[in-house]
Formats: structure tokens, C-alpha cells, sequence
């Protein structure tokens, strides 16, 4: 593998043309920025994305209205009902690095049947179906298909970073999930002189390997940062027609260090905002072990990405390897962030992750 573009920071998210990647002409020049954005900063834009635009323009539209609807439509698909945390959860009743998120969001996954029963490892019960609203009646199919095409995307684009990576095709593969996951997310505009802006405080994401993120507001809404190599916090404004991409804390253990998950947060302001965060999925019973095994040889010589104590001290279980498989790590986090809903269905883990900070 060819050795890593050095640089002490960034100060602005690359962006990567997917079209380049079907042209033999363009294809090295793509590969080589792709590399540095896998390794030196974590986030980036993909533009020419293959998604059609229906697809994108059909879920975007329904966002004003999904999150307009009577509280009573709201709380009847409210996450609390599931064990597979997936449904409606309102402002205030997430937390990130232990201080309230002030947003809403739906959560849906792949729909998948629950297989769950006593014996099988606790985080085998996030697999599960879909809690669906009493709303526009093509809302669920405008949800799948999203869900659907994301999913392929997130597939070439998996052997696009094993090409970058100097790894042969479908490397990757093998460790995805059968449930990917799809929030709809709505921060409320900030009130004047609230001093605790935090739409989404600072995290590492740690529901998959990737993200690909549809900020589905207009380019004057900020809110989304990423934080810098030298600890400055840098702003990831609107882009029309691109994702925002960036790495999951499974990837950052697979690579062994080398492709960093960069945190990032979201901080409310004078504008409401609309995003629409793609999770692709892990193997609930990948072990640590496993994901940095299979690869060890080949990245064990590059030396890891470096980052700011800030970074470093933010919450990462699987990272630090504290449980054995990637499901329970991302049932602990589930956990953490939905504290009433881990309470009710994980009694047996809930004073356990709550009191774990990892």
C-alpha cells in the first residue's frame, strides 16, 4: 500500500466525484485523494453519487410534514415501544457525552423479522422490523427505497476504499450487517441567548462502518463540524447534490488505526434543520479480534492517524475494546442514548453500560 499524504490538519472536507471512478483516465487521480480522505481526515463529500434524484427528492420532501404531525400519530411509533430501538424519539430524550440532544428523529432499519429468544446474545434483539406512522400512504415505500439505494451506494463504494487501500474487491463484504439503519432528524431552530446549543453533542459514530449523511436543508443552515487534527472545530456547510461521508468507529478499528472516525457534533441555531444520516451496518457477532486480525498484516506497518485529546477522550467502546463484539458495543450505546428505553427492555445491562464509561 502506498505510503500516507502527512499533513499536521485540515481545514475544509475534500470532495470525491464517484464519476471518476468508471473512467481508467481518472480513476488514479481519484483513488489517490480518495486515500487521503480515508486517512488524514475522516469526512468527505461524494458527489455524482448514482442515487437518482427521485429517490433523494421524495424523502427530503416528506421530511416538513413527517415531523409536523400530531404528537399522538408520533408517540404511536415512539421508540420506547421497541426493543430494536427503532421508531419516533423526541427533543431532550437522547443523550450524547452525557448532556441532552435537542433534536427529533425517526429511526428505521432494513426491514427485518425479530429472531431474538433466551440464549442468543442480548444485542441479537436490535434486529428487528420497522414501527411505521399513520402518514402519507407512499411514505413507507419513499423510506425503502432511500434505504435501499443507500445500501447498494454503500456497497461500491466500500470496494472504491479497498481499491484506495491497495485491497482486492469485496474485501470488506463479509462484515456487513443484514440491518442497515436511517434516521430522519429535525433540530428545532435555537431561542435567542440559549446557551446550550447542542443539536448533537460530540461522537464518534458508532452504528456502523460508514455514514452517508443528506443534509436536507438549505446551504445557509450550518450546524454540522468536524473536529480537526489540532482540535479546531471545522464547519461541513451545505452542498447540494452530494453526501457527506464519513467513518464509523468499526472501520477505524478494522484499519487498525489508520482510518481515523473523526468526531463531529451539531450545534443548533437560528435556522431549522433537516439531515438524514445512513448507517451501514456492522456484524452484530464481529468480534474485535476478528476486525483487526483479518487486516493486521497489511496495515499494521502504517503508522495510525494521530488526533486531539478531545477527540480522544470521547466515548468509543469498541474502540478501546472493552466488549468482545461489535453488537454489544452498539447495544451499549444504544443503551447510553436511550436511557428509558434500555431501562425497560435491557434491565439486565442498563446499570452496567449507564455507569461505564468506557
Amino acid at each position: 500500500m502506498p505510503s500516507r499524504t502527512m499533513t499536521s490538519s485540515f481545514n475544509e472536507i475534500p470532495t470525491i466525484d464517484l464519476s471518476q471512478a468508471t473512467d481508467p483516465a481518472t480513476l488514479p487521480k481519484l483513488l489517490i485523494e480518495l486515500r487521503y480522505a480515508l486517512t488524514d481526515v475522516g469526512f468527505l463529500y461524494v458527489s455524482n453519487r448514482g442515487v437518482p434524484k427521485s429517490v433523494v427528492d421524495g424523502l427530503v420532501n416528506a421530511l416538513p410534514k413527517l415531523f409536523s404531525l400530531d404528537d399522538e400519530v408520533k408517540k404511536s411509533v415512539a421508540l420506547e415501544k421497541s426493543p430494536h430501538f427503532l421508531g419516533y424519539s423526541g427533543v431532550g430524550s437522547e443523550n450524547t457525552g452525557r448532556k441532552v440532544d435537542k433534536r427529533e428523529q425517526y429511526e428505521f432499519g432494513t426491514e427485518l423479522t425479530a429472531t431474538w429468544h433466551d440464549g442468543l446474545p442480548l444485542s441479537e434483539r436490535l434486529r428487528g422490523p420497522n414501527q411505521w406512522p399513520e402518514f402519507d400512504g407512499n411514505f413507507r415505500s419513499v423510506v425503502e427505497e432511500y434505504i435501499n439505494e443507500l445500501s447498494l451506494l454503500g456497497e461500491r463504494f466500500l470496494d472504491l476504499i479497498a481499491h484506495a487501500l491497495s485491497l482486492s474487491p469485496g474485501t470488506f463484504q463479509p462484515s456487513l450487517s443484514d440491518q442497515h439503519r436511517l434516521k430522519l432528524v429535525y433540530y428545532p431552530e435555537a431561542s435567542t441567548g440559549d446557551s446550550e446549543n447542542q443539536g448533537v453533542g460530540p461522537h464518534k459514530d458508532s452504528s456502523g462502518w460508514w455514514t452517508s449523511l443528506l443534509q436536507a436543508s438549505p446551504p445557509e443552515v450550518k450546524g454540522l463540524q468536524v473536529l480537526n487534527k489540532a482540535g479546531y472545530w471545522v464547519d461541513v456547510p451545505v452542498v447540494p447534490g452530494t453526501f457527506v461521508v464519513n467513518t464509523g468507529q468499526a472501520f477505524e478499528v478494522v484499519t487498525n488505526g489508520v482510518c481515523k472516525a473523526t468526531t463531529h457534533r451539531v450545534l443548533s441555531g437560528p435556522h431549522e434543520r433537516y439531515s438524514v444520516p445512513f448507517f451501514q451496518g456492522m456484524r452484530r457477532d464481529l468480534t474485535k479480534a476478528e476486525a483487526t486480525g483479518s487486516l493486521k498484516a497489511h496495515f499494521g506497518a502504517l503508522a495510525a492517524g494521530k488526533e486531539s485529546d478531545e477527540a480522544s477522550a470521547v466515548d468509543s467502546a469498541f474502540l478501546k475494546g472493552k466488549y468482545d463484539t461489535w453488537g454489544e458495543s452498539q447495544l451499549r450505546t444504544k443503551v447510553r442514548s436511550h436511557r428509558e428505553n434500555g431501562k425497560k427492555f435491557y434491565p439486565e445491562v442498563h446499570e452496567l453500560y449507564i455507569n461505564d464509561d468506557a
